[in-house]
């Protein structure tokens, strides 16, 4: 098994909606956070290859995990540092999920329950929401809000 990567990139797409702005989140899914929500909302984001081109990593993994392909331009939200020690860079796009908009997220193998020997399959992300500013900021990991910051600097 080849070691994780330990950079990603993602984007964080947010529309306007009177006077404000709301931002896209995701939510892990899986066993692991069914019952986890403030602090572990997540911008949709995946693993990247050393030397890849990480704006279209960010492309990529936003239309497995949300299942709509983002439209640009791009706004570049600078990099954090996760607890774990992950790198992740970010992108902003201005967008909206459609009128009925049913998520499609790619899913990923897991053993569960732990130990037992069945690898179950589970969606990446198991919904994708627009937040207010106010609710995005307790509902995302912590070290990303940085990613609201600087957006909202850029359209100042």
């Amino acid at each position: 098994m080849s070691p994780r990567s330990r950079t990603s990139a993602g984007i964080l797409m947010f529309r306007r909606r009177s006077d404000k702005i709301e931002f896209l989140l995701a939510h892990p899914g899986g066993p692991l956070f069914v019952h986890k929500d403030n602090g572990h909302w997540t911008i949709p984001k995946g693993e990247a290859v050393p030397g890849e081109d990480l704006l279209t990593r960010a492309r990529i993994e936003f239309a497995e995990e949300v299942g709509l392909e983002p439209k640009g331009p791009y706004l570049p939200l600078g990099t954090i540092k996760q607890k774990g020690g992950k790198i992740v860079h970010a992108w902003a796009v201005e967008g909206d999920l459609p009128s009925g908009f049913v998520q499609c997220s790619n899913t990923f193998p897991l053993e569960w329950p732990p130990r037992s020997g069945q690898v179950q399959s589970f969606p990446e992300i198991d919904r994708a929401e627009f937040f207010a500013e106010k609710l995005a900021r307790k509902k995302i990991k912590p070290t990303q809000v940085p990613f609201f910051d600087c957006l909202i600097a850029a359209l100042d």
